[in-house]
């Protein structure tokens, strides 16, 4: 794993001088539409990252394409300023926290938002099968109380690696699993002291493999976890190179 070289290069970032707010503020903005644009498009989004900015700063509807995936864009850009809102307060990750970010990513959907899924669910090309909606509570509630053992015993990258795949492996929303489960990966990314990471959409094939790896190898999350670090390093290299400008 490459953690020596996340954690040099965070103590590196954290020696360096602070962006300002304006620079602070334009490269969040860049980011947050990209990853947007990617963490949309991984589930079906047609829109471009074009289009994605056009209707994130600009407040344009694009003809041809549905509300619905105008609504994705904006409702996953106000998750994801909520994420940031709350990382500073560096409190334990909790379920309500969990539907408030989903509320957020499903603001099209008023009946489901921020709502366990209450009807048994498949995923399509998986290797395993989501619990029964009964199960749901309960397993989340086991995963909540797990990840806080997961962070004493593992590097923050790798334990954040696993909640996201057994999250992912409850999926407890009838939809919006993946765009929020990434959206919680970043926050506890940001609230661990290190950047927030874009999967790209470019790169879906290789987060698919990722579960299937998981879910093929004793649920071993070693796969993912150098998939996010790899993220981590590309983030902390670009900014340290911004700030050496």
């Amino acid at each position: 794993m490459d953690f020596k070289r996340v954690d040099e290069l965070t103590a590196k970032l954290r020696t360096m001088r602070p962006l300002n707010e304006t620079e602070l503020k334009r490269l969040r903005g860049e980011f947050i539409i990209e990853n947007t644009y990617d963490s949309n498009a991984i589930e079906g989004n047609s829109l471009t990252l074009r289009e994605t900015a056009l209707i994130l700063q600009e407040g344009i509807t694009i003809g041809e394409k549905p509300i619905r995936e105008h609504l994705e864009a904006i409702g996953h850009r106000d998750a994801f300023e909520y994420v940031i809102s709350i990382a500073g307060t560096n409190d334990p990750l909790t379920e309500r926290v969990i539907k408030d970010i989903h509320s957020l990513v499903l603001m099209n959907d008023a009946e489901n938002k921020g709502v366990y899924r209450k009807v048994p669910v498949t995923i399509l090309g998986a290797v395993h099968t989501p619990p029964q909606p009964y199960l749901v509570g309960v397993k989340m509630e086991e995963l909540i109380g797990a990840y806080k053992d997961i962070k004493r015993e593992k590097h923050v990258i790798e334990a954040i690696a696993e909640f996201h795949l057994r999250f992912e492996d409850i999926h407890p929303f009838i939809d919006g699993n993946g765009r929020t489960g990434r959206l919680i990966l970043n926050l506890e990314l940001i609230k661990a002291g290190l950047l927030p990471v874009n999967i790209k959409f470019s790169d879906r094939r290789k987060y698919y493999d990722c579960f299937d790896h998981y879910y093929s190898n004793e649920r071993t999350p070693e796969m993912f976890t150098q998939l996010i670090a790899g993220y981590e390093i590309e983030e902390l290299e670009r900014h340290i190179k911004i700030l050496d400008r």
